[in-house]
C-alpha cells in the first residue's frame, strides 16, 4: 500500500463543527473509501495554526484519484465547504506532504 500524506486548514471557529460531521462519518463516505482501497485513514487538528494533518494508506493512486469523480465525494465537499478552506470545485484546499523518513 502507498502511504499518503497530506495537510488542509479548518477555519478556526469551526474545529468543533469539523469534528462533529466526522463523528460519525457518512456510512456511504465511508464505504466508499473502503470500496476504494484507503485504509488507516487519520486526520489530526494543530490548534495554533488551524492545520489538518491527514494520513491514509491506498491501495493505488488511480482509485484515490478516483474518489473526486463520484458523486458521494462531491456531496461531502459541498457539506464541508463552509467550515475548511476550498477550491471553487468545493474540494479541500490540501497540500501533498514528500515522506522522508519511515520506521517500519
Amino acid at each position: 500500500m502507498i502511504r499518503k500524506a497530506f495537510v488542509m486548514k479548518v477555519y478556526p471557529d469551526k474545529i468543533e463543527e469539523y469534528t462533529r460531521r466526522h463523528n460519525p462519518v457518512w456510512t456511504d463516505l465511508e464505504a466508499l473509501l473502503k470500496a476504494h482501497g484507503v485504509a488507516d485513514y487519520s486526520i489530526y487538528w494543530q490548534p495554533t495554526s488551524c492545520t489538518l494533518f491527514a494520513t491514509a494508506r491506498v491501495a493505488s493512486e488511480e482509485q484515490w484519484a478516483a474518489i473526486a469523480r463520484t458523486p458521494i465525494c462531491r456531496r461531502w465537499w459541498a457539506y464541508m465547504q463552509d467550515i475548511m478552506e476550498t477550491n471553487p470545485d468545493d474540494s479541500p484546499v490540501t497540500t501533498e506532504l514528500r515522506e522522508v523518513f519511515h520506521l517500519p
